[in-house]
């Protein structure tokens, strides 16, 4: 017969009165525990301490749960309550994060295009300024920039500019502390060049397109696609070698210069001081006698001296000959006739 069919079917036993009963339980062994360690039994009390550890045991990790539980849940709720300001805060500090990289990023990237035009060398060595643009003139054909650089700076017209990959223009306006610099895309923009390959001379014009005419070119089949153009220095205006584009094809059929200044924002650029080719050299060593070395040849040997003298006297004897008078005929007697 089952527990439930008996006649305790009905019985039902409140929680409040299980735990009164288990507390009561607790305590009375607990008194037991007391009494038997005055008693001096220490069997009996490790026997009664263990059976105690085990029931206080049981009875502590069941009334415990509920607590556990009641922690648990009132950590569910905060966090989720506290959800939505804890996302903001975080947005908000991500934000801000995100400004410090960009300026960081930004950074980075000037201090490597100052790094790149600090390597910049010319040859022969020209001295240099570093400017920023500061304004740019845009129009159907008009290409010019204004740098914060001025004739307080050593800056003058006819200045060639470059940035960190190639040519950018000349200095065509001074002011004490601000400069009109004309890009090479500008329609009124002629710059002699040639192609480093053939070394064939050419002219490269602007039309206020981005990639400038390449003219005049000295020679057959002296330019092909893909050539490096350069500097040629012809008029002593910008010195030779500076770098300035590759050749391509127009849509029209006429050579284009792809220009090297476009591969980066034309923002620092560097002002060539260079006025003339006179600057690179000294002037006293151009005007050097040809033979002033000619003291510090060895002295000639016996035989050389002797031959040199022969030499010296076999000449003097001929221009002193050849500068006699021809002998006049003989004339005859007078009174003879023949």
């Amino acid at each position: 017969m089952a527990f439930r069919d008996g006649p305790f079917e009905n019985l039902k036993v409140p929680l409040i009165w299980t735990a009164g009963l288990t507390v009561l339980v607790v305590l009375a062994l607990s008194a037991f525990l007391l009494i038997s360690q005055r008693r001096g039994d220490p069997e009996a009390q490790s026997a009664v301490r263990g059976a105690s550890d085990q029931v206080s045991g049981g009875v502590g990790g069941v009334l415990a749960a509920p607590v556990r539980w009641v922690g648990a849940a009132s950590d569910y709720v905060g966090d989720y309550f506290f959800a939505v300001s804890e996302n903001r805060r975080l947005k908000a500090q991500v934000a801000e994060l995100q400004a410090v990289a960009d300026a960081n990023i930004a950074l980075q990237n000037i201090n490597s295009r100052y790094e790149a035009m600090l390597g910049i060398r010319v040859e022969p060595p020209v001295p240099t300024q570093t400017a920023r643009s500061i304004s740019e003139s845009r129009g159907p054909f008009a290409r010019s920039r204004l740098i914060d650089v001025g004739t307080g700076q050593g800056v003058r017209i006819g200045n060639p500019v470059i940035n960190e990959h190639g040519l950018v223009g000349r200095v065509v306006g001074t002011s004490s502390r601000v400069s009109r610099v004309l890009l090479v895309t500008d329609v009124s923009s002629r710059i002699p060049v040639l192609i480093d390959r053939t070394d064939a001379r050419a002219m490269l014009s602007g039309d206020g397109s981005g990639n400038p005419r390449l003219e005049y070119v000295r020679g057959t089949d002296s330019v092909e696609v893909g050539d490096r153009v350069l500097t040629s220095g012809d008029g002593g205006g910008i010195p030779r070698g500076v770098p300035i584009g590759v050749v391509a094809r127009g849509i029209d059929g006429s050579w284009r210069v792809k220009l090297f200044s476009d591969r980066g924002a034309i923002d620092f650029v560097k002002v060539l001081k260079f006025e003339d080719f006179g600057q690179l050299v000294d002037a006293e060593e151009l005007n050097a006698p040809p033979l002033a070395a000619l003291d510090t040849a060895p002295a000639p040997s016996a035989t050389e001296a002797a031959a040199i003298t022969d030499s010296v006297t076999r000449r003097q004897n001929a221009q002193a000959g050849a500068a006699q008078p021809a002998a006049t005929p003989a004339q005859p007697p007078a009174g003879e006739t023949e």
